[in-house]
């Protein structure tokens, strides 16, 4: 063999070496997907989902995955920090579209790290960490903006501390939540299209009980149904400008965290009515048809093999979904379990987690080891070799020997839960202790709502023998809540879960949540 062909051969070998040892990541974040809305993982559901059930054949099904929160920030600040999020100044709700960056300067992203190891890093999405717009009045800090505070920034004027300020190279997608202000896109740190009309998007998009997204600043031509859509072809272009150097050792990371199906629920025209249920179903459809088509870039582009694709979603499925009206035609969002978006219990965070990385990770696996979206930071620590300090990733436990089908003691021995007004739960083992005498969210009972009077304001289920957490034997097990309280009390104190020197919270953590004070009736 001659020495030009020898070399190119060995180069071949060791770019094949490197992309394997170090895949290219795609992390797809469905945005108030419901567990039961996936057809491998329900399969008495009524939604078609082939993309993500052929994802799930030819890779790893994780069947005890939890968003960090109920809701959305919360949980995308764990993704992208490996910290819970309340251990951050927010402890409760969410941000708005205008809100400041939440990601405290300084700390280590899952963003950051990768782009230090040699990625090239990119955010296709939906942000809602915050970021710092050119204020021209007052904007609330910690919550969505009021409608009096829509117009208070510049958006004429270049925006700081976004997501190309805490490790990506480059940027497109939405401020927040596509019912929140501004209805218009951003590219890195700059609105390419001046939002100067006033506008607000069907949440439902038809119907007699039409109802509309807070109103406020949009681009001229903006419209709900082209997001989803603008999102896939950017992910694509990028997979495909990639590819080549991702064969030659440089590899590429996408975060995409999806506005789907999340509200405004407004598939496009072309899958309007094909679920036969509702246009939350068909948006459903649209979704998975998105996650197929980066499939596809990653295959057509020759790196299928050595690409890792995570999809998963920041929470359970909102109510707006229409519960009632799907499960009368025989489909529920949440599964078995009780609760969705905003809850305590399992439907608000128990979620969607399939992952595929055909080079390493044999296909047709089930894992039930209990995972937290936060162990993202960890996992892609260990694949890259890097050694996270102690003041990072606080929360984050790899899950790659699960992907790898080692056997063994499972990385992570518990979790905390956390709903949309703060309550706190620890599951550990099939046990789950909950801070709360209701949801902590928006089913039943409610926080202050009289279904919730006169419960016990501690909740303790078997998760083994009643998944639907129907009975609360907290009364029955007096000693497993007293064990489980301290232990949750411990992980808080220490500012951190996993092992290493303790840290510091931003701010006090209040473990149970004062009882909401009944308003007075009206004379």
């Amino acid at each position: 063999m001659n020495r030009p062909l020898l070399a190119l051969l060995c180069l071949s070998l060791v770019s094949a070496a490197f992309a394997a040892d170090k895949p290219n990541i795609i992390f797809i974040l469905c945005d108030d997907l419901g567990y039961g809305d996936v057809k491998c993982l329900n399969p008495e559901g009524k939604i078609a989902t082939p993309h993500m059930d052929r994802l799930a054949k030819e890779g790893v099904i994780f069947t005890d995955a939890h968003s960090g929160s109920s809701v959305c920030t919360p949980t995308r600040y764990g993704v992208i920090t490996g910290r819970y999020a309340w251990r951050s100044k927010l402890q409760s709700s969410v941000l708005g579209g205008l809100s400041p960056r939440l990601i405290e300067q300084g700390r280590l992203t899952v963003a950051s790290m990768l782009k230090e190891q040699g990625y090239s890093t990119h955010c296709v999405g939906k942000w809602h960490l915050g970021m710092d717009w050119v204020r021209k009045g007052e904007v609330t800090e910690l919550g969505i903006e009021s409608e009096g505070q829509v117009n208070n920034v510049d958006y004429t004027q270049p925006i700081t501390n976004g997501p190309t300020s805490v490790g990506f190279d480059t940027y497109f997608g939405i401020s927040a939540s596509l019912d929140m202000v501004p209805y218009c896109f951003i590219e890195n740190d700059r609105v390419p299209a001046t939002p100067t009309e006033t506008m607000k998007l069907a949440m439902n998009g038809s119907g007699d009980k039409m109802s509309f997204t807070r109103e406020g600043p949009g681009s001229p031509g903006f419209r709900g149904e082209d997001v989803l859509p603008a999102f896939t072809t950017r992910a694509k272009k990028i997979i495909q400008e990639k590819a080549a150097a991702a064969k030659q050792g440089a590899p590429f990371f996408i975060y995409m965290p999806l506005n789907s199906p999340h509200t405004p629920i407004l598939p496009s025209q072309e899958w309007q009515g094909k679920s036969g249920l509702s246009l939350y179903a068909d948006f459903v459809m649209e979704t998975d048809d998105a996650i197929g088509q980066i499939m596809r870039a990653t295959e057509e582009s020759g790196i299928g093999s050595d690409t890792l694709i995570i999809v998963t979603s920041d929470n359970g499925c909102s109510p707006q979904a229409n519960f009632p009206e799907l499960i009368a035609k025989g489909h529920n969002p949440s599964g078995v379990m009780r609760g969705h978006k905003a809850d305590i219990f399992d439907g608000g965070h128990r979620v969607p987690f399939l992952v595929r990385w055909p080079a390493k990770v044999k296909g047709g696996q089930t894992t039930s080891q209990l995972t937290c979206l936060t162990d993202f930071t960890a996992t892609v620590a260990q694949i890259t070799g890097v050694k996270l300090p102690d003041n990072a990733a606080e929360d984050s436990f790899s899950f790659l020997p699960a992907l790898l089908g080692e056997s063994g003691q499972a990385t992570r021995q518990s979790i905390i839960h956390h709903s949309i007004n703060g309550s706190f739960a620890i599951r550990e083992g099939d046990w789950k202790l909950e801070l709360c005498a209701g949801s902590g969210g928006w089913s039943d009972p409610r926080p202050g709502s009289p279904g919730e009077k006169g419960l016990p304001n501690t909740q303790l289920y078997n998760l083994e023998s009643d998944i639907a957490e129907k009975t609360n034997v907290q009364d029955k097990k007096p000693e497993i809540v007293a064990k489980m309280t301290a232990q949750l009390e411990q992980l808080v104190a220490n500012g951190r879960s996993t092992p290493g020197a303790a840290q510091q919270n931003a701010v006090a953590v209040v473990l149970r949540k004062p009882a909401p004070v009944a308003k007075p009736k009206k004379k």
